[in-house]
């Protein structure tokens, strides 16, 4: 299971999608308009399904979007259209912006219609823009639609919205492709069970995901400036960085070495902008004598890491063997 890449390699597809909800909770709350585009790798609209649907509850805050109960009365249900959307979603990369928002709610919903959805990646737009460095205010839906041009018509309308986050990802991966940025395109996963139900992981963030992955390698002691890493280094990564913790926990995984969340004597490096911090994970780092480094050097050295000691060949199976033989 990997996690980000880099925007150069090529793409399979884009499923841009946006809901609007009746509150805040998925399952508990429903989904009462949606809209999914299904796009190829060059940004173009090859499939669609855009629907406002009937919750079977309260529509919540119509001051938001719009929406009342007497105009979803005669709406289909996610159930009568999960199958269109499954048709959409096959092969691509779901995209929304603040996806994991999106992805909760439509994972509920295909619980509740006893469906599957055939989703294995998604990606986030607002960690894409937050790398791609644009010097905007913020990294709102509307702010990011003024920046590249694109006319934003109905705010929180599920096709209004999907239609502007399609005309914001493709300048969106070309600059990060020519910034040759990651992109944050993370795994998910779901499970089948002897009953025929399907239930579809939650999207965790990716700091808690990392602190939990066991490294297959033995860590080598601690970073020497003017070294290479070595797989299994222990890393952590202090809050006065520029690059987001998203971006640098990817390419710790992806590179070998070990994401932890706190310092200690056993950590290798902590990733630190400041030179003398005063507090924080780089203040800690300096008084336990653990090398402190900028992300811009971590970065420049992620890419030749040299090859640690595995768990397995530091394991020696055979003599394992022969002591239970004595048994």
């Amino acid at each position: 299971m990997s996690w980000g890449r880099p925007a150069r390699e090529p793409d399979e597809g884009w499923a841009v999608i946006d809901v609007e909800t009746s509150g805040f909770r998925p399952g508990q709350a429903r989904v009462i308009s949606i809209a999914v585009l299904g796009l190829d790798a060059a940004g173009r609209v090859e499939q669609s399904v855009v629907s406002l649907l009937n919750p079977g509850v309260d529509p919540g805050p119509t001051h938001v979007h719009g929406l009342t109960a007497a105009m979803l009365e005669d709406q289909p249900r996610f159930a009568d259209i999960v199958g269109e959307v499954a048709q959409v979603l096959r092969g691509r990369t779901l995209v929304a912006h603040n996806v994991a928002f999106d992805y909760a709610f439509l994972a509920a919903e295909a619980e509740l219609a006893e469906a599957e959805l055939p989703v294995d990646s998604v990606m986030c737009t607002v960690e894409l823009a937050r790398r791609l460095e644009l010097g905007i205010e913020n990294l709102r839906l509307e702010t990011l639609a003024a920046h590249w041009g694109v006319a934003q018509e109905r705010p929180h309308d599920a096709f209004d919205d999907a239609r502007v986050l399609t005309g914001i990802l493709s300048p969106a991966l070309q600059r990060a492709r020519e910034r040759d940025v990651w992109l944050p395109v993370y795994p998910v996963t779901r499970r089948r069970w002897p009953n025929g139900r399907v239930t579809h992981e939650e999207l965790r963030p990716l700091k808690l995901l990392a602190s939990r992955t066991p490294c297959p390698y033995l860590n080598p002691g601690r970073y020497v400036s003017g070294r290479p890493l070595v797989q299994g280094m222990r890393v952590a990564l202090a809050a006065e960085v520029r690059r987001t913790h998203d971006e640098l926990v990817e390419r710790i995984l992806h590179a070998g070495l070990a994401y932890t969340d706190s310092v200690d004597r056993d950590t290798s490096l902590v990733v630190c902008n400041e030179t003398v911090p005063e507090q924080g994970k780089g203040y800690h780092a300096l008084q336990l004598g653990v090398p402190v480094v900028s992300d811009a050097q971590f970065m420049n050295c992620v890419g030749s890491v040299v090859g640690g000691t595995s768990m397995e060949d530091f394991t020696d199976v055979t003599a394992l063997d022969d002591q239970l033989a004595l048994f």
